[in-house]
């Protein structure tokens, strides 16, 4: 057991400026002209900070001639989204004065003659939601919205045509083999040549999907459609009341239309910041890309092909070959055509070594200190007092926001550092957006009291799964007191499948519950994703690769390479002073 003094070294963090978007310690600090992931592989390998591997090798030479085909894109891309927004601005004046002029012709023809004495009253009635729009009925409409784009079409021509982007890649393989720290070497080398990029884990990703479609749905949904503001271009026409109101009407056909589109809507908002500037191409890194549920395949499957299709380079890594993602047949029309645009896209590459290469570098375990005898306890109590005083000794309780209204209390925390119990973190109904938010707010966390993991704690090994991973993701310092070594830790998973509802729950306002269940409904999408049937979904294999990754992350945080990062890496050493 290490002591105390060496555990203080580790844990002795100063606050950095520069920001690293969360890449692992092997990426830090990247040179100001990044030479490429290929030579921060190689150089590592020649400082014996990595042992050499030709299956890491080859993953990071396609890497490299990724890398080297970016500047030029990016470039191209630039250029792409100023000819797109001159389009875009032409095209959008040119169908205001269409519907101008559409609008002045039904009045000339005397469409609304027939209107009563109230119908000057009508804009404002309907600005306050009692009255229906006067909009062309039934099918009508839709062949007066087709008939207007077509005209836009030969008026204003088609679309810019976007740049052929490079092809992303797709590296899957066994726990520990290296795939996240290679995606990370290049995500490192494209800081300051990709103005457009982000990394997410599989759990934060999904998360955020659903955040974006709950704000779109309610800036736009169901709940304005009695009460709505016109368009100040609308009000500040100089024409007739009737005329206005025929014009909002036709905008709000056009928001209604938009909003039978939602994830190609949240799509475009999911990555590129849409306040810029200047655009230029994007890049996505996705870790641990999963199909988990039916929400899961039909979002990743809307957005991811938007991206891609749109210009942006995906990146992800999965314990599994793209084909094999859905092994239990969950939605397969939308599936395959996924996958389909997916392996159009990226380069799919296999990292085949068979080493955990995060058990190779942990010789010793710094953190994770087991069984739970008095020993034990006594030098977990000795760290927790050395940390906190480290940072001033006052030990108070938190609230963290989540999502949604919703928080997250924290017993014990310190500057930057928190206490739980396993159970108080496991034992209750909380999940991905809980631990996320724990994770951005605490470098160093401390959990006591891990047990050892059967099938009786099912529901509570699904959100350690969960924990770890985003403990991980964030770069935190864990220091942790177990009743068993972390290879002993998860017990009894070959009696049976584990899976547990609530951990792949997504968050929502419980008056608007109906969020994921209205949007698979309207995209057509089957009970195929009913809890009886996703109740079958994990095999066992399955829920041992989950298992086998938490304990490959577990051992790889008690590195030292791990933990020279988490100074660097944490996003509470980033926020302002």
């Amino acid at each position: 057991m290490r002591k105390v003094s060496q555990i203080s070294a580790v844990l002795r963090l100063g606050r950095r400026s520069r920001h690293t978007n969360g890449c692992r310690s092997y990426c830090t600090p990247p040179n100001p002209t990044p030479s490429g992931p290929l030579t921060s592989y190689s150089n590592l390998v020649e400082q014996g900070r990595l042992q050499h591997d030709p299956y890491q090798e080859k993953v990071a030479s396609a890497f490299q001639n990724l890398f080297g085909r970016l500047e030029h894109f990016e470039k191209e891309m630039e250029d792409y989204h100023v000819r797109l927004e001159e389009w875009e601005k032409k095209r959008e004046e040119e169908r205001r004065r269409l519907m101008v002029e559409e609008a002045e012709k039904k009045e000339e023809d005397g469409v609304w003659a027939s209107m009563n004495k109230q119908g000057q009253k009508l804009l404002g009635r309907w600005v306050l939601g009692r009255r229906q729009m006067n909009v062309e009925p039934g099918v009508g409409k839709w062949v007066s919205y087709l008939n207007r784009e077509r005209k836009l079409d030969s008026i204003v021509g088609s679309r810019p045509a976007i740049p052929s982007a490079p092809k992303g890649l797709y590296i899957y393989g066994n726990v520990g083999c290296g795939k996240t720290m290679l995606m990370d070497m290049f995500y490192s080398a494209t800081d300051g040549m990709i103005r457009h990029r982000q990394r997410f884990h599989f759990h934060e990703a999904m998360l955020k999907i659903n955040e974006q479609m709950h704000k779109y749905w309610k800036e736009n949904g169901e709940e304005k459609s009695s009460q709505y503001s016109v368009s100040s271009w609308i009000m500040n026409l100089p024409v007739d009341e009737r005329v206005k109101e025929w014009l909002a009407g036709e905008e709000f056909y056009k928001q209604q239309l938009q909003m039978k589109h939602i994830l190609p809507a949240v799509a475009d908002k999911f990555l590129v910041d849409q306040q810029s500037i200047k655009k230029g191409a994007s890049i996505l890194c996705f870790d641990e890309i999963q199909t988990v549920d039916v929400f899961a395949i039909v979002a990743l499957s809307g957005i991811m092909s938007r991206l891609l299709t749109t210009g942006t380079v995906l990146v992800a890594t999965s314990n599994r070959a793209p084909r094999e993602l859905n092994q239990d047949g969950m939605q397969k029309e939308i599936f395959d055509k996924f996958i389909s645009k997916l392996e159009k896209h990226c380069e799919i590459i296999s990292i085949g070594s068979e080493v955990d290469y995060r058990r190779v570098a942990a010789k010793n375990s710094v953190h994770y200190l087991w069984p739970l005898n008095d020993g034990v306890l006594e030098e977990f109590e000795k760290m927790w007092r050395q940390v906190t005083d480290q940072y001033g000794g006052e030990i108070t309780s938190a609230t963290l926001p989540v999502m949604f209204g919703r928080t997250v209390d924290v017993p014990e925390s310190c500057k930057g550092v928190a206490r739980f119990t396993f159970e108080y973190l496991c034992g209750r109904p909380v999940g991905a957006a809980d631990y996320i938010a724990v994770a951005k707010n605490y470098h160093t966390i401390f959990i006591s009291e891990i047990p050892a993991m059967s099938m009786e704690i099912r529901d509570k090994a699904r959100r350690f799964i969960t924990l770890v991973d985003e403990l991980y993701n964030h770069h935190c310092c864990l220091v942790s007191s177990a009743e068993t070594p972390i290879d002993e830790l998860f017990q009894g998973t070959a009696e049976g499948t584990l899976f547990d509802l609530e951990s792949f729950q997504f968050e929502t306002e419980t008056e608007d519950s109906r969020l994921r269940r209205d949007v698979l409904a309207e995209g057509s999408i089957s009970a195929a994703g009913s809890p009886s049937s996703i109740v079958k979904m994990l095999s066992g294999e399955e829920e041992m690769f989950a298992f086998a990754r938490a304990a490959s992350r577990l051992i790889e945080m008690q590195t030292p390479l791990y933990l020279e990062g988490v100074r660097f890496l944490h996003p509470y050493f980033h926020q302002p002073k």
